[in-house]
């Protein structure tokens, strides 16, 4: 008997699977670390003269699928399925993407809570410029300017003019740059960027020194330039409310291995080191994008009466009550304990009645106890937890809060005691005994 013909759809269906690129680690909340990168270039060269960034990737178990940015089949996803977890854009040049791949697609990515990092270099398309001005990256409106700095400049560029930058102006923050602190500077060239302080998702990582400023090299200055001083970012890091995370760098030199392994630097103050801190900066960065570090979560949250371990539909006026969440911090590969001191619970109607710093068992156990003040009506638990470079921590929850009922109330309070005893005393002062009337006739 002649074997039967498997169907088209299954045919199909193992030929998908086959091309498919298939994650050894799956991207979710349990493993919110994105291992499938799509790294967009302009020139495959770039592989090999960026290659110690990319292979500190790989070595840490990332998946890596090299394209050019004009490749005819570039897309993000398949069947409303996204195909990578993070996006490498080192493609500066870049004025159309290949494929069904557009700004509206990188930026729909970034919605859908993916990471990216986005290196530039003078030669920045206005398809590039776009993408950073969305992520709250505002790139000097000159296309010809570029970061100038006359004190602050590599060796290497002495007789140049000056655009080899070093800066070591590091936002102070562990969580995004290790804890081993940068102390060698980083070797910069590119165009320099401003971020809004009023945007409170981007921040500046990285900034150019007093004496920096941005201007066309080739060009007499005829005017103030526009960006100046700390103004300058060099490297800038966004942070969605969705969690998503991006890097914005004017540097895609910075990311080679020719400023990874520079040697020597003009300052005085630069002498002592040998080598640029480009590589850990980047290595660090990179972490920190892709959720290697600073990434939260909040489980079994819990609220009871004191001595109860169910919780309630309501709660009643002077109630007791513990509340009680535990918030782990995802290592890269498995989630550890947050510990924190300044971690605090609202009870909140309209503004908080209560507000208590919760204590921790340095375990991922917070928790706190307090009386329900004597106000009824719809109050919420609230935990907003915000910290720089940490993905944010937000609960809420409705509980309601009734007075006492009619037989729930106390028959004599303490505290009316003296008002008690005045009463009986004015009843008894003024009350005559009965006296029969007898008693008032007089005998004659």
């Amino acid at each position: 008997m002649a074997k039967q013909r498997p169907s088209f759809l299954l045919l199909f269906s193992l030929i998908n699977l086959i091309i498919s690129p298939l994650p050894a680690f799956s991207f979710s909340g349990e493993n919110p670390t994105a291992r499938r990168l799509l790294v967009l270039l302009d020139d495959l060269a770039l592989r090999s003269s960026h290659s110690i960034f990319f292979n500190s990737l790989i070595s840490r178990g990332y998946q890596l699928e090299f394209k050019l940015a004009d490749d005819s089949s570039l897309s993000l996803q398949r069947y409303g399925q996204s195909l990578y977890d993070g996006l490498i854009l080192f493609a500066p040049s870049v004025s159309r993407f290949g494929g069904s791949l557009d700004q509206n697609k990188v930026l729909e990515f970034v919605d859908a809570g993916h990471d990216l990092i986005l290196a530039v270099d003078s030669s920045a398309s206005d398809l590039i410029r776009g993408i950073a001005t969305d992520c709250g990256a505002d790139f000097d409106e000159d296309s010809e300017a570029v970061v100038i700095d006359h004190l602050s400049y590599a060796v290497s560029d002495t007789e140049g003019d000056h655009t080899l930058i070093a800066s070591d102006n590091f936002i102070k923050s562990n969580v995004i740059f290790g804890d081993k602190a940068i102390e060698a500077p980083i070797l910069f060239r590119g165009i320099g960027h401003s971020v809004n302080p009023a945007n409170t998702l981007v921040l500046k990582a990285l900034t150019a020194s007093p004496s920096a400023y941005s201007a066309n090299p080739r060009a007499k200055l005829s005017s103030p330039p526009p960006l100046t001083g700390s103004a300058i970012s060099l490297v800038s890091l966004m942070q969605a409310r969705n969690h998503a995370r991006v890097l914005i760098s004017g540097s895609l030199e910075m990311f080679s291995n020719r400023c990874v392994m520079m040697f020597y630097f003009l300052m005085a103050k630069y002498n002592r080191y040998e080598k640029s801190g480009n590589e850990q900066l980047v290595t660090e960065v990179a972490k920190w994008v892709f959720h290697e570090r600073g990434h939260l979560k909040a489980i079994n949250v819990k609220h009871n009466k004191v001595g109860e371990t169910t919780e309630p539909g309501m709660y009643r006026v002077n109630d007791d009550l513990e509340y009680s969440v535990e918030i782990y911090e995802w290592s890269g590969k498995s989630w550890e304990p947050y510990v924190a001191d300044d971690v605090q619970l609202q009870f909140f109607m309209m503004s908080p009645y209560v507000l208590k710093t919760m204590s921790t068992n340095k375990k991922g156990l917070y928790s706190t106890s307090f009386k329900v003040p004597d106000v009824y009506g719809v109050f919420q638990f609230k935990v907003e937890y915000e910290r720089l470079g940490y993905t944010s921590v937000s609960l809420a929850k409705q509980i309601p809060v009734r007075p006492f009922k009619h037989n729930e109330y106390e028959r004599f309070i303490p505290a009316a005691f003296p008002y008690y005893t005045a009463s009986f005393s004015t009843n008894f002062s003024v009350t005559k005994p009965n006296i029969s009337i007898f008693d008032h006739v007089v005998l004659v």
